[in-house]
């Protein structure tokens, strides 16, 4: 079983200009889409066929709803999910021609911030998965960042996507250090070259406080992994017609997990015993799903028959 952690929240997608009524002053038409990094990430996860279940806290509202009725579509156990009455976080993604997503939150007293740390995970439990708006929105982030350091210490594998939103950040020195703080609880560190650079810091550096590796997605150039032994490999993106990349760091994660559970690779020692070959394998196959995330609008992680 893979645990993903954090946020589910719900994006305002504008729409493409057609024939949706433009608002006053020529404001686009929003579509709600369920969304959020940790949520987009279980429903992946699910879908490449990995027993995955959710932690966080979910509103009771219509939203709230609407978000655990599509992880139960996908397969997604719902045990550790807690509700309350708050309402869920809204995200505006707004999108460049090249279809790159940036992001405004509406978060104040949202559900999801209110998480708070649960019991130990079950036994069985193979990895947790973590990031995004959850390790930043306080109180629930120093609940979240407690659950990292508690599993780790069990030996529980872990995967970090620290995804940056600069727009939540009000501190971002105070970030950075509270991120360097995580790392000797990480076995993977996966980032995107956007992250690397926001966060002011070199991969030897972050490699050295804990992780065994550390993937960074480098969007049409495709990803790269370097490794506690000095070992780096890289493959090119798979060829797609982006129609944008929501959801496709999220996909990404989700590939990188389901792949090294197949290899029986979710443990820092078997994680540092992979080989070119093996990790050509699993960043392959995570190119791949990503660009099926990219060639769809909003978030819709590819299914595994679609990856054969």
């Amino acid at each position: 079983m893979i645990v993903v952690a954090g946020e589910a929240l719900i994006d305002l997608v504008p729409l493409p200009p057609g024939p949706h009524p433009a608002g006053p002053g020529g404001l686009p038409a929003l579509a709600p889409r369920p969304g959020g990094g940790p949520y987009n990430t279980a429903r992946a996860l699910a879908r490449l066929g990995s027993a995955t279940t959710f932690c966080s806290r979910v509103s009771t509202d219509g939203f709230g709803e609407a978000l655990l009725a599509g992880l139960l579509a996908d397969g997604v156990d719902l045990s550790l999910v807690q509700r309350g009455p708050e309402p869920t976080t809204l995200a505006v993604p707004s999108l460049d021609p090249q279809g790159s997503a940036a992001y405004e939150f509406y978060a104040e007293g949202s559900a999801d911030r209110l998480f708070a740390l649960p019991a130990e995970l079950p036994q069985q439990v193979g990895a947790l998965a973590l990031g995004t708006c959850a390790l930043v929105l306080e109180p629930g982030a120093s609940a979240y960042q407690a659950l990292l350091r508690r599993e780790a210490a069990r030996g529980v594998f872990t995967l970090l996507d620290p995804n940056i939103r600069p727009a939540l950040i009000s501190d971002p020195d105070a970030y950075r250090r509270r991120f360097h703080g995580w790392l000797p609880h990480v076995c993977l560190l996966k980032l995107s070259t956007e992250d690397a650079a926001w966060l002011d810091g070199s991969v030897q550096d972050w490699l050295a406080a804990g992780p065994e590796a550390v993937v960074t997605t480098r969007g049409a150039a495709g990803m790269a992994v370097h490794t506690r032994d000095g070992a780096h490999y890289q493959v090119p993106a798979a060829p797609v017609e982006v129609a944008d990349t929501i959801g496709a760091g999220d996909t990404v994660n989700a590939a990188l997990l389901h792949r090294l559970s197949d290899r029986a690779a979710l443990s820092r020692p078997a994680l540092a015993a992979l080989d070119e070959a093996a990790w050509t394998d699993v960043l392959d196959y995570a190119c791949r799903a990503a660009a099926l995330a990219c060639s769809r609008a909003g978030a819709h992680p590819p299914y595994a028959t679609e990856l054969e």
